[in-house]
């Protein structure tokens, strides 16, 4: 009777070794997508992820059934922002609505003195 307690072997089994697989390649995923959302954050960002790999264990009559579960997790890519004022009704202004503009339209060299 050949026994199994060592956890990397059970996860190598699990799947006939195709959970050791898409975990490798889950967490290399992760991982790329991290580097390139704190290389486009700047250098001092710190960016957390996560790979949870669970499992479910259902023993029957001596017997263990094993489901596996992969989860991954990466924070949304940052988005700009744009300001704008907004007006009394409700719209959106790039001038702020209570300023009047100075420089309204062109003059006469009359007008100016």
């Amino acid at each position: 009777m050949k026994k199994i307690r060592d956890a990397q072997t059970i996860i190598g089994m699990l799947e006939g070794g195709e959970l050791a697989q898409a975990l490798s390649g889950d967490i290399t995923e992760t991982l790329t997508k991290l580097k390139d959302l704190s290389d486009t954050m700047g250098r001092k960002a710190k960016v957390k992820g996560k790979v949870t790999l669970t499992l479910d264990f259902e023993v029957e009559a001596g017997s263990v059934n094993v489901q596996a579960g992969i989860d991954t997790k990466v924070p949304k890519a940052p988005r700009g922002s744009s300001f704008y004022w907004i007006t009394d009704d409700g719209s959106l202004s790039t001038e702020h609505p209570q300023q009047t503009d100075m420089f309204s339209g062109p003059r006469s060299a009359a007008e100016r003195q």
